[in-house]
């Protein structure tokens, strides 16, 4: 009986042809494991694919409320924002698939991965990091950095010489990934940096131009940082972030056009479109800044900055990670309330922020002067904090004499 291989399969241009391969090349036995983490495909046609090009066995794995609840929740309580406009949905996908592609390997008596991620990229890095942290005795295939293969035109060479039925065509000139937290493109102008993206290349989002003339409010519900509930109506997570997508679409929001730092070390281009994550990371964000006290919110930027980075470069199961999300967990105990968002033309503006855990009283606020502040107390501490100023100053004074 031949050896074992599972496959992370999406029924794209590349794991398509990497069954073939696998089998002319390895001799292996080819399990397709297909995540679905709601990238919306037909997936009884992927299914169906697999098996017509050469798999063994096809396991299907409904990874979309864990994707959510254990990956992307997580990173939004901690703020996790990549080079100030990645939201990380393909970053944050990568792990939970690569998890889940382990078990079935162990479940299934399987003694090698495979993935279909170039080896420029970070994708690479996501999944064979998991695979080292989870089970670390599994043989890592990675066909991009063995075959002679060098460009899609190849792929879709190999492809027809295979007799294998793939979406791609050399018209179809982007590479695209899609969740429920995002939708990213990559190649064809986009290589280009100077060059803006076709109106053809954003598939999930409107354009400012055609989104509404009117502006379209919505209230989201938190408890303790999770998004439990859109304008009072309490939603499992799927369904939530399902719905914040088609809001924040058809009002243009969520568009990123970024020129990022890979993990290797490239600089790539790429146009995401999160538009239901936008809205969840702008009214989280109100909400803490409502109920975070000041020293914890301003440590917590500098957390965030690092989660986000571990995120991106792949050490998802790393004790770092799960040490930053003690902390996050520790700070979201009291994000719980709402926040009113308009929505217009791809702009997103707070209307309200309301939490019964709020720090912000109109007593200490308020230009009326009560009795909850002495402002007489303010000049012992100002001349404190100036005291190094003062003798510098004096200082100074002295040597000019």
């Amino acid at each position: 009986m031949s050896e074992k291989v599972v496959l992370a399969y999406s029924g794209g241009l590349d794991t398509s042809i990497i069954i073939p391969w696998l089998k002319e090349n390895y001799s292996y036995s080819v399990i397709a494991m297909v995540g679905d983490v709601g990238q919306g495909d037909d997936v009884e046609a992927v299914v169906e694919k697999a098996y017509a090009t050469g798999a063994s066995k096809v396991i299907v794995e409904d990874l979309r409320e864990e994707f959510l609840t254990g990956y992307v929740f997580p990173a939004l309580q901690a703020g996790a924002v990549y080079e100030h406009k990645y939201l990380l949905g393909t970053s944050l996908a990568r792990p939970v698939i690569a998890k889940h592609q382990v078990e079935v390997a162990l479940r299934e008596g399987a003694t090698a991965v495979a993935h279909g991620c170039t080896g420029k990229g970070n994708d690479q890095v996501r999944f064979e990091l998991t695979y080292q942290a989870l089970a670390p005795d599994l043989k890592v295939i990675a066909p991009w950095r063995e075959w002679s293969l060098k460009s899609r035109e190849d792929c879709l060479d190999y492809a027809e010489q295979h007799g294998i039925a793939v979406a791609a065509s050399r018209e179809k000139i982007h590479s695209r990934d899609r969740n429920l937290w995002h939708l990213s493109h990559e190649g064809g102008e986009l290589e280009e940096a100077a060059n803006a993206p076709l109106s053809t290349t954003w598939q999930m989002t409107r354009s400012p131009q055609e989104a509404p003339d009117k502006n379209e409010e919505i209230t989201i519900g938190f408890e303790k940082g999770i998004p439990v509930a859109v304008d009072g109506m309490k939603l499992d997570p799927v369904s939530l972030v399902e719905l914040l997508n088609e809001v924040g679409a058809r009002n243009a929001i969520g568009r990123v056009d970024l020129v990022e730092n890979r993990f290797v070390g490239i600089k790539s281009r790429g146009c995401y479109e999160t538009p239901g994550g936008t809205l969840l990371i702008a009214a989280h964000r109100e909400l803490e800044a409502l109920c975070l006290e000041r020293e914890v919110a301003h440590f917590k930027q500098h957390v965030a900055l690092k989660y986000a980075e571990l995120v991106y470069f792949g050490l998802w199961f790393t004790p770092l990670r799960e040490a930053l999300d003690a902390f996050v967990a520790s700070t979201q105990t009291e994000i719980t309330g709402s926040v009113t968002l308009s929505l217009y033309k791809g702009n997103v503006s707070v209307v309200s922020r309301q939490s019964e855990h709020s720090l912000y009283r109109t007593d200490l606020s308020s230009f009326t002067m009560g009795d909850s502040y002495d402002q007489k107390d303010a000049a012992g501490f100002i001349r404190i904090l100036g005291l190094p100023s003062r003798t510098r100053a004096r200082a100074r004074m002295e040597v000019a004499r």
